[in-house]
């Protein structure tokens, strides 16, 4: 349910509504939206506070909410969520950014020459991967802690927040330490403890889709984050499993498109994960972006058959430049212009 405010309303008549909510053993939760406020009533809402809540002054209207994703829901925030980060980067409301850099930090020396190829080609977001989910126990695991320090240390120089995968409850304190943007994989779509636990640090959260996830648990899962009185939160497709062996994913566009309409949350593309394929990304990459998503994420390293992760689906930093050139013509000819970035430090 959700209690749209009158415009004129004052911050008196918003807290009367959020202390009768709160004493109706209900969590409010304030939205500010570009012409309305509205308060998003969360648990198990009996049909008759509908009408109790409705007549309190500065009240417009209740309304029940149909959708079971509530804050996630453009029927709660019928505005496009912006995220803010570091140096003026922001993710949604129909500006595309760019997130490149390795799958795995492996070392200095190849971060760096990663970081700063995609810095040159206009990047606004670095990645790098310090904790690794690997299908076996035997595979490169990450450098932990002293990868998160390489990364910060390399976005600060390069003028870029950094995002990188939150594997574990264990790790959250060091990850949000570290980083700006708090990655969920895959395979971490449904660990609800983990989504709670990213969503209480208050720092922005990427949230990928899950392996065999449909659309609404994908955005149930969201609903964990935000529940935690934190509305930075990015979705992120990355390819779903299928009957389909030619590719490593089935890259799902129509869930980009879908969700766009669904959702007030911006929408990443990672055509990385989604097809395994570097020669793949290009293509799929600029498909993304013609449906809508709000960015690409893109796996870039300065030697991918030495990869020691993901090299298969690596582009290195020149096919990154190329693609990158590519999909701002095109997101230029649509209408929805990438995101300017400052001059590369590099």
């Amino acid at each position: 349910m959700i209690v749209i405010m009158k415009m004129d309303h004052t911050q008196e008549q918003s807290d009367a509504v959020i202390a009768r909510v709160q004493e109706l053993g209900l969590k409010p939760q304030t939205i500010h939206g570009e012409s309305r406020s509205v308060i998003a009533v969360l648990g198990q809402v009996l049909p008759e506070y509908r009408d109790e809540l409705a007549t309190i002054d500065g009240v417009d209207e209740v309304l029940r909410v149909s959708k079971p994703y509530k804050l996630s829901s453009r029927e709660v925030h019928p505005d496009d969520s912006v995220i803010e980060l570091s140096n003026g980067v922001r993710v949604g409301g129909g500006r595309p950014v760019f997130m490149a850099g390795p799958c795995s930090i492996e070392s200095e020396e190849q971060l760096w020459a990663a970081a700063k190829g995609v810095r040159a080609a206009g990047a606004h977001l670095l990645r790098g991967g310090a904790f690794k989910p690997r299908s076996s126990p035997y595979s490169f695991q990450g450098l932990g802690v002293p990868a998160l320090k390489m990364l910060s240390a390399a976005g600060a120089e390069m003028g870029m927040p950094v995002i990188t995968e939150l594997l574990s409850v264990r790790d959250v304190d060091a990850v949000a330490q570290y980083s700006d943007v708090l990655q969920i994989g895959a395979r971490n779509m449904q660990n609800f403890v983990l989504l709670e636990e990213a969503g209480k640090t208050g720092k922005t959260v990427m949230l990928k889709r899950g392996l065999a996830g449909t659309i609404e648990e994908w955005l149930l899962a969201a609903e964990y984050i935000l529940s935690q009185d934190n509305p930075n939160v990015i979705l992120c497709e990355r390819g779903i499993r299928t009957f389909e062996t030619a590719t490593r994913n089935t890259l799902d566009l129509n869930a980009i498109a879908l969700v766009k309409r669904l959702s007030h949350l911006p929408v990443i593309s990672d055509p990385s994960h989604g097809t395994g394929k570097w020669y793949l990304v290009r293509p799929m990459s600029m498909a993304s972006i013609a449906v809508g998503a709000d960015g690409l994420m893109i796996e870039v390293h300065p030697n991918p058959d030495h990869a020691l992760s993901d090299g298969a689906q690596s582009l290195t930093p020149a096919n990154f430049a190329e693609l990158a050139d590519e999909a701002r013509a095109l997101a230029v000819a649509v209408g929805r212009p990438f995101a300017e970035t400052s001059p590369a430090l590099v």
